[in-house]
């Protein structure tokens, strides 16, 4: 059996997962980074991004909302802003979320900042639509 790395998930209010699995695949501002055992060092900022864990013939999905990753390499940890499993995830209510954020961001009288946030938003919500897809 191929050695395994060791995943750390941590958001403001839980420690989300804790386990050694065989691969993680994430998004960063950089692009798409595969994990795996002696992976080589590095460090990123996490884009809002359904995040795959594989641990054999296991495969989990989690919604995560911006943060940072360390990649060490036999150990990977994740500091995010916010985390969700796919049956934690209000579908209703991430669909509302959308329309809201897609309306502001079609208000022609939004701010700067109002756009900024809109677009945050939407990402968050299209996230969420997305990783329920995964429910069991």
């Amino acid at each position: 059996m191929a050695d395994q790395i060791k995943i750390k998930i941590i958001s403001p209010d839980r420690i989300f997962y804790e386990d050694e699995v065989d691969l993680i695949v994430i998004s960063t501002t950089e692009g798409e980074m595969g994990l795996l055992y002696d992976h080589e060092p590095v460090t990123g900022i996490i884009d809002t991004t359904v995040v795959l864990i594989r641990k054999g013939e296991e495969e989990k999905r989690a919604a995560i909302h911006g943060g940072f990753v360390e990649v060490q390499p036999t150990s990977v940890t994740i500091l995010a802003d916010s985390s969700e499993w796919p049956d934690e995830i209000d579908v209703e209510r991430a669909e509302e979320s959308k329309k809201r954020a897609k309306q502001r961001l079609i208000d022609s009288n939004a701010s700067n900042l109002n756009i900024t946030r809109a677009n945050i938003a939407l990402q968050k919500a299209l996230n969420r639509i997305e990783a329920s897809k995964y429910r069991k």
